[in-house]
């Protein structure tokens, strides 16, 4: 036995704060570690003790082994959880924690260097009989050794870092042209997100289900799993959406699978909590894709289905328990589905935002569970995973779950940066994936080549927000008022009272003039329409209120400049004072290049006075663990190159300037 009364969680965010909850449940006494970035984070603020370990890059924090360890002497912490991400899946790291005679919360180090590294497992499986997809997984890491295996297996391929996951260093290349290019960032990506830039290739299964197989084994030999996760929408090829049970599934199927997934742990000696992921194609036929040695993100729906806290199982393997589960016990009862939010922007290619949060209202509801790493006032910054929560829903059936899901995301806002809040209500909704039909290509078939675009907002949800704006300005003048007779509310001797606001709707302005006919009753002329709206109530940043007898609730933020965020229904939007916030827009066809995020400048890819076009990649920006290549998007000649690579980077700072091509 190895027991422990303290926890040193070596994470941040919501699974720092998941991971402590239950160890406190279990009377453990819980240490966080944070970086500068971090300070006020609610991880720390929840634990019973933090320590300090360095400035915000996680170079020089999160994946410093040193640090954490010291951070677990300095504490008296006897125990370490390395949460996922960061150093989760480092063999190196695992082995220095029992070198410090602390206990690891994960599996043994050999099994997280072979799982950990995606030529080696593969070569593992291969042995173990575990059905993979053709591949090269070899040492020569030429770039000429890789084209020519890629040539030879035949596109479309992924080019993929042998040592990471969650997208990172990954490429889908269709043809001969994109190759080069794909590897070079692929390696550039993998080294900087996971100290090496080891590749391999593979075929790229078309349109599969990415589905895996939670596993658990203990010290005394046994190994079993807990059913299927399936993880197929997913974006970048990071994950959006997973589910359990998998739409498709059959008993046959899933114990194939699961004996499979047994069958790799068991190759590996495996111990603690493992997902051993596959590609399942509509035949029924599944392929390993690579084996996480660690708890997943996911691992929410999991045990909301199976009724298990899996913390608590990792913590007791770890203090050297059996299980205490057997596999003819394990049973699936109900559906869950779970979502992330991310601060980031669907419509502009998913990428990152950071700043501020001046508002996050949890989703509410019904067998509605919130894993978050954020609250009110928390800054989101550029140099961690963008994933500040994730929002689970059970139910009987699955159709059940996904509309308890709808809901409760209806009813949640993140104001102060972009979110994919509402692209997650869409995705939700959609018919194919409410058929339970989705894809790996899930994004591409439905939102097409020029990827997600918000459904205008109908004129009922602009004239209900122009009526909120007008609510708030008419309290807080009320606030103001000594004595007032509440049946002169919105009355005025000059006549009906008036108020005139303007929305951008896309790159449209919407003006609408609300007039008061009662208390709390309104009209709204809005783009040639007279719209009634009626039962307004407004408490704190909540709100209710009829549009042509329809009912919403809405969720509403003021800020100090007077812009009203909004979110209602399945449309967040920001109503403003287009004569207080007035600003020119230089466009997209601008010879002003700009960093569309915060992120850290790799590489200026021209120089001044080359001739570029439309299309030529600039420069390369990392931002929130991803590379992005910032693309010209006029023909003309580099004028003048304002930054500086090796520098972090504002968004919106100016990065170069493309002139004109000199007539001849």
């Amino acid at each position: 036995m190895k027991e422990f009364s303290s926890l040193l969680v070596a994470n941040r965010g919501e699974i720092a704060l998941r991971i402590m909850r239950t160890a406190k449940e279990l009377g453990l006494r819980t240490i966080a570690v944070y970086s500068d970035a971090d300070k006020t984070a609610p991880h720390v603020k929840f634990a019973d003790d933090k320590i300090h370990i360095g400035g915000s890059p996680v170079g020089e924090s999160y994946l410093v082994i040193e640090k954490i360890i010291d951070a677990a002497k300095i504490s008296g912490a006897e125990a370490i959880h390395p949460g996922y991400g960061f150093l989760s899946e480092n063999s190196a790291f695992s082995k220095a924690v029992n070198e410090a005679g602390l206990v690891f919360v994960g599996p043994p180090e050999h099994a997280i260097d072979v799982m950990g590294d995606k030529a080696r497992s593969k070569r593992a499986m291969i042995k173990a009989n575990i059905p993979c997809v053709p591949g090269y997984q070899g040492e020569d890491q030429s770039d000429e050794r890789l084209i020519d295996e890629s040539m030879a297996i035949g596109f479309p391929i992924m080019v993929k870092a042998a040592a990471g996951g969650g997208g990172r260093g990954m490429r889908l290349v269709f043809n001969d042209n994109d190759l080069p290019g794909a590897i070079q960032l692929a390696r550039s990506e993998a080294q900087n997100a996971f100290g090496s830039s080891e590749l391999i290739i593979e075929k790229a299964v078309q349109q599969p289900r990415h589905v895996e197989i939670q596993i658990f084994a203990d010290t005394f030999g046994n190994t079993i799993h807990l059913g299927e996760r399936d993880c197929s929408v997913q974006r970048r090829h990071q994950k959006i959406v997973e589910e359990s049970p998998c739409p498709v599934m059959t008993e046959e199927l899933r114990a194939r699978m699961g004996k499979a997934a047994v069958d790799a742990a068991k190759a590996v000696d495996y111990v603690g909590a493992g997902t051993v992921e596959f590609l399942l194609d509509s035949l029924g036929n599944f392929y390993f894709l690579e084996m996480n040695t660690r708890l997943q993100v996911e691992h929410p729906v999991t045990e909301l289905v199976t009724g298990l806290d899996l913390v608590t199982l990792q913590l007791n393997v770890a203090a050297g328990e059996p299980l205490g589960i057997t596999q003819e016990e394990v049973t699936l009862n109900g559906h869950a589905i779970e979502v992330r939010l991310y601060a980031e922007d669907p419509e502009n290619d998913f990428l990152p935002s950071t700043g501020p949060v001046t508002l996050w209202h949890e989703p509410q509801g019904k067998d509605i569970r919130v894993d978050s790493g954020i609250q009110t006032g928390s800054n989101v910054s550029p140099f961690y995973d963008p994933m500040v929560a994730k929002i689970i829903a059970h139910g009987e059936t699955r159709n059940q779950a996904r509309l308890r899901l709808i809901k409760a995301m209806k009813s949640s806002a993140l104001f102060g940066l972009k979110s994919n809040r509402d692209f997650l209500i869409d995705t939700l909704s959609q018919q194919k994936f409410a058929n339970g039909e989705a894809t790996t290509a899930f994004i591409d078939d439905v939102y097409g080549e020029g990827g997600y675009k918000a459904a205008q907002q109908e004129i009922e949800i602009l004239a209900a927000v122009a009526v909120l704006k007008f609510t708030l300005e008419r309290n807080r003048a009320l606030a103001e008022t000594i004595d007032l007779n509440q049946e002169l509310l919105n009355w005025s001797s000059t006549g009906k009272l008036q108020s005139v606001f303007s929305f951008m709707r896309g790159d449209e302005t919407v003006q609408s003039t609300v007039t008061a006919l009662g208390s709390q009753s309104y009209q709204v002329e809005i783009a040639d329409e007279l719209i009634d709206v009626d039962d307004v109530n407004v408490d704190g940043n909540c709100a209710t209120l009829n549009v042509k007898g329809h009912g919403f609730d809405a969720v509403i933020h003021e800020e100090s400049d007077g812009n009203l965020n909004v979110a209602i229904g399945n449309t967040s939007l920001l109503l403003t004072n287009a004569s207080r916030n007035s600003r020119t827009d230089e466009g997209n066809n601008s010879g002003s290049v700009k960093s569309p995020m915060h992120g850290l400048l790799l590489e200026i890819a021209v120089k001044s006075g080359e001739s570029v076009s439309k299309g030529d990649k600039l420069a390369v920006l990392e931002a929130m663990k991803m590379q992005h290549e910032i693309i010209a998007n006029i023909d003309g000649v580099v004028a003048e190159i304002s930054a500086i690579a090796g520098n972090q980077i504002a968004a919106d700072e100016l990065l170069l300037e493309i002139g004109p091509i000199a007539e001849e």
